[in-house]
C-alpha cells in the first residue's frame, strides 16, 4: 500500500492550497484518513481526520480554515487551506489506516510528505 501526496507549494498569506492524497495498492478497505505537519524543530501534529463515514475532526489551530474531504471511490483525501497564515508552514503527511491481508486487520501508512510554505 502507498500513499501518494501531492498540491503542496509557496502561498502567500491569506492564499489558499488544496492537498490531494491518494492511496494505492491490495487492500480491502479504508478507515480512518488524516493529515498531520511538521515544521522545522518542531513535533508532528494533528491537522485533520475523517472517518469512513465522514465526520471530522479539527484542532483550534485550523479550525474554520482547513477542510478534510475524501472520495472513498478514489481512495483519495483531500485538505483544502483557505486563510493560510506563514505558521501553516510545514511538511504535510497524509496518514490513513488501511484494512488488508487475511485476516483483515488494520493498518497505518503515511504519505511521503508535501511541502507548504506561507511566505509574502
Amino acid at each position: 500500500v502507498q500513499l501518494q501526496a501531492s498540491g503542496g507549494g509557496l502561498v502567500q498569506p491569506g492564499g489558499s492550497l488544496r492537498l490531494s492524497c491518494a492511496a494505492s495498492g491490495s487492500f480491502f478497505s479504508i478507515n480512518a484518513m488524516a493529515w498531520y505537519r511538521q515544521a522545522p524543530g518542531k513535533q508532528r501534529e494533528l491537522v485533520a481526520t475523517i472517518t469512513s463515514g465522514g465526520s471530522t475532526n479539527y484542532p483550534d489551530s485550523v479550525k474554520g480554515r482547513f477542510t478534510i474531504s475524501r472520495d472513498n471511490a478514489e481512495n483519495t483525501v483531500y485538505l483544502q487551506m483557505n486563510s493560510l497564515k506563514p505558521e501553516d508552514t510545514a511538511v504535510y503527511y497524509c496518514n490513513a489506516v488501511v484494512v488488508r491481508g487475511a485476516p483483515r486487520l488494520p493498518y497505518e501508512y503515511w504519505g511521503q510528505g508535501t511541502q507548504v510554505t506561507v511566505s509574502s
